[in-house]
């Protein structure tokens, strides 16, 4: 690292000549990185953070080129009269549709849903059924007549009427619920009618924020003006869905930055100014400060701040101005990071300067306190700066790109932040002192006040370190993983408020699809065959409801019409039996009704309710495979296991494989991602770490030491995790690789200090690094702190275990580690 240092010392140099040059250089390249750091935009799509090539995501793009990713805006209409809704309703369609937005030179909405046309499909429904409901029906109505006619037969002896009769498997029941779903009901009302739901659809794009927030403005107006209590007194209009939705998180995620932003960095930046303060107040309440008053120390409490703020802001919008040419995006855990490198950053700066006014106070000159401070605390800031980094780059070979993007951004921050500390801040020092803004008091020789004190309670503190490490280990096993996604995504209360009006007038409770989209014809009836067979067999924990194609219902070919128009023709001449042609009975009466098709109906004249779900972008009828789950996919190990049945699908004996689409799958793939590299994630930061460490110390003894604080303090952050039934989950794994090499920091800088001191010189240590250490590492938890403050449940657990886990590897630092050398040092077994 020296050899490192000593090839950077010429840069070093032109701070000390040139300050005001290096100064002017580095704020013309922050102006850009500024600039490009604000064209960022936070990307809240999961499926972007699996590889781009992943099977499943290509599978997903594949569907929304094909049929086109719309999402509506859903009005709900709610008053006691049905006619009232209906009225509202259709005065409300024309209206909306005629909104203007000038931005586009369009109108905000390309059409709406409201009314079905079910007629037809009443005379025909039995067209569009499957092969195997119409066999089902046709030997339900045989059964039916064969009852009717053993009834009727006043000879026939039942022997067996007195025994109890098995419950009859309803053949039938497979149609009596497709029926449900082809014959809708005419208008999308709940079952008093009391709730009616409009579904209007945009033109402009759902990234598109300002086009977002100019049309809930504008529709806002347009329902004020419509007076929906004219209509009915009781009249209430809500308008939402996962449109709005879609806005109030990507609102929600810049008011958590921006809230953490101001709460993080402010209560860094206090603390910053009243440390250094306090130190050299305390220096002037001992008389140690002659030449200077009080309120010189006063109007001089920002000058810290300043001296390390100002090349640790030009370091973050360096790194974010490489992320905009790098990634181009931020994703939901990347976009606070802003706030964290802040609190990481400024550790360094802490150190440096704290190390800088020490030297000064002790009768250094300015260049001679530079050149010192680099050598010495720069050495233990480089080494502490490149282990977090290396740590973090090591996120970069993950697949899932939470880790990835993570670690490249908070990894090149770390790095900007050093070459910032030690080739920046530098040259503000020298030109503050040139205008004597920076006050230090002299030294009164106490240096070694604590040079023969030892520190308290060794063994006591060791063993019970040793002690508590060990029962967390033994209890291990009770750390859990939260799989609920509904538990780490922040609620929208309106939303959910909206979501319970407006699912009242939904037609069917099958949610949450998957969609295989298959080459021919041919293969979707394949696809269906194999997810059919896959469904009868799974009877143990069953995660398909049901499979859905139009080509199952709908015939392709001539022969097919004929096929499906002669099974129909055998249903009529069986609904026409003598046994069971007056029966009243709704079933028959549905089946009467829905049989009278005698020629092949075309794709046209069928409802676009029924096939929009089956029709691309064009217009064309896609050969679409839809599979339904039957098991709610919130739960991640739900979503995993309907992942596992349907994520990949073969056929052709195994020659072809179809991958299924759905945000669910790709949630569950990510989440499988993710607990499959987080355990080599960290073995590999723990081995980089201890790499580094065994390069830096070049001993084997002090590798080890150093690393101890950091192994106690991260079982000590999951005893924590267990007495408090707090879990990890897939945003605050993403921070424990991080954990690990910003805890490592503090058992760095007192190690080197140590070393550099000598025996007997703990005390001495502490009570100067020490000092910088705890305020590094409570600066850093700050930065995270931020996130405790924000809505988003995983964002806050992130910030949590960041807080803890850092506080504890601080604890075991400052009470362990200190322990442990004084415990070496009286048995003899130290070397330096």
């Amino acid at each position: 690292m020296k050899k490192i240092l000593k090839l950077f010392q010429p840069l070093l140099l032109l701070n000390i000549k040139y300050p005001f040059l290096v100064l002017g250089v580095s704020l013309v390249l922050a102006a850009l990185g500024a600039y490009y750091s604000l064209q960022l935009k936070v990307d809240t799509d999961i499926a972007h953070l699996l590889p781009r090539d992943n099977p499943n995501v290509l599978a997903l793009e594949q569907l929304k080129e094909t049929v086109g990713g719309e999402t509506e805006m859903q009005v709900a209409i709610n008053s006691p009269s049905f006619e009232a809704n209906k009225r509202f309703a259709e005065d409300l369609i024309p209206k909306t549709l005629e909104l203007f937005y000038p931005r586009y030179n369009d109108r905000y909405f390309k059409r709406a849903e409201f009314r079905k046309d079910t007629e037809l499909i009443k005379d025909n429904a039995l067209y569009l059924a499957s092969d195997q409901e119409l066999d089902d029906i046709i030997d339900w109505l045989q059964e039916e007549i064969d009852d009717a006619r053993d009834e009727a037969n006043p000879f026939l002896l039942d022997f067996e009427e007195d025994e109890e009769e098995e419950p009859q498997e309803d053949k039938a029941g497979d149609f009596k619920e497709s029926y449900d779903i082809l014959v809708p009901s005419e208008y999308p009302v709940n079952k008093d009618s009391t709730v009616m739901v409009v579904k209007f659809f945009p033109t402009g794009s759902k990234s598109d924020i300002q086009y977002l927030e100019d049309m809930f403005v504008a529709y806002d107006s347009l329902l004020a003006s419509m007076d929906a209590a004219s209509y009915h007194p009781e009249m209430q209009v809500q308008f939402g869905g996962r449109l709005k939705r879609h806005l109030e998180e990507l609102t929600s995620i810049m008011k958590d930055v921006l809230g953490s932003f101001a709460s993080g960095i402010s209560s860094v930046i206090l603390l910053v100014m009243l440390y250094f303060f306090i130190k050299k107040y305390i220096h002037y309440r001992r008389g140690e400060d002659k030449g200077h008053t009080i309120w010189d120390h006063i109007i001089r409490i920002p000058i810290p701040v300043l001296v390390i703020g100002v090349p640790l802001i030009m370091s973050l919008v360096w790194t974010f101005g490489i992320t905009y040419f790098y990634l181009g995006m931020l994703n939901t855990m990347t976009s606070v990071l802003f706030v964290i490198l802040f609190g990481l950053g400024i550790d360094y700066g802490i150190h440096y300067y704290a190390r800088y006014i020490e030297l000064r106070s002790s009768g250094l000159g300015v260049e001679e306190a530079i050149m010192t401070t680099n050598n010495k605390t720069g050495e233990a800031i480089f080494v502490s700066a490149f282990t977090t980094a290396a740590a973090l780059y090591v996120l970069m070979f993950a697949d899932f790109r939470g880790f990835s993007e993570f670690g490249f951004i908070s990894g090149t921050g770390i790095m900007l932040a050093l070459f910032a500390m030690l080739y920046v801040l530098p040259s503000i020092l020298v030109i503050f002192e040139k205008f004597n803004w920076v006050l230090f008091t002299e030294s009164n020789g106490n240096k070694h006040i604590f040079a023969e004190k030892r520190f308290p309670f060794t063994k006591i503190t060791f063993i019970t370190g040793l002690v508590l490490s060990a029962l967390v280990i033994g209890y291990s096993g009770n750390l859990s993983f939260e799989y609920d996604f509904g538990k780490l995504e922040p609620k929208f209360p309106e939303y959910e408020k909206f979501r319970n009006v407006a699912r009242q007038a939904e037609d069917s409770n099958k949610r949450n699809p998957a969609y295989i989209i298959a080459d021919s014809d041919e293969e979707v009836e394949s696809l269906v065959d194999v997810l059919n067979a896959k469904m009868e067999a799974d009877t143990a924990s069953p995660t398909i409801l049901s499979v859905e194609a139009l080509q199952d219902r709908f015939p392709s070919s001539e022969e097919e019409e004929q096929a499906k128009l002669k099974k129909i023709a055998e249903v009529r001449k069986l609904l026409n039996s003598t046994f069971i042609r007056n029966r009243q009975d709704e079933d028959l009466d549905k089946l009467r009704r829905a049989s009278q098709t005698t020629e092949p109906l075309t794709i046209e004249q069928i409802p676009d309710y029924l096939k929009s779900r089956f029709v691309t972008k064009d217009g064309e009828i896609g050969r679409f495979v839809i599979v339904y789950p039957s098991i709610g996919l919130s739960d991640g190990r739900n979503s995993i296991a309907f992942k596992d049945d349907i994520a990949a699908v073969q056929i052709d004996n195994g020659n072809k494989t179809y991958y299924a689409a759905s945000t669910s799958i790709v949630a569950a793939s990510m989440l499988d991602l993710m607990r499959t590299e987080s355990p080599y994630m960290v073995g590999a930061t723990f081995i980089i770490i201890y790499l580094f460490m065994i390069f830096t110390f070049r001993s084997f003894r002090w590798s080890v030491i150093s690393m101890l604080p950091l192994t106690v303090g991260l079982l000590w952050l999951f005893g924590i995790m267990m007495l408090f039934d707090l879990q990890f989950n897939f945003y605050n794994l993403v921070v424990l690789p991080a954990i690990l090499g910003i805890g490592e920091d503090s058992g760095v800088h007192l190690a080197h200090r140590y070393r550099e001191e000598g025996k007997n010189s703990m005390w001495e240590v502490l009570s100067s690094t020490g000092q910088h250490i705890t305020m590094g590492s409570i600066t850093t938890m700050l930065g995270f702190a931020g996130l405790l403050f924000t809505a988003h449940p995983g964002l806050q657990s992130l910030g949590l275990m960041a807080v803890i886990g850092i506080g504890m590897t601080l604890l075991t630092s400052l009470t362990f580690l200190p322990a442990l050398i004084q415990w070496l040092e009286d048995k003899d077994w130290i070397r330096y």
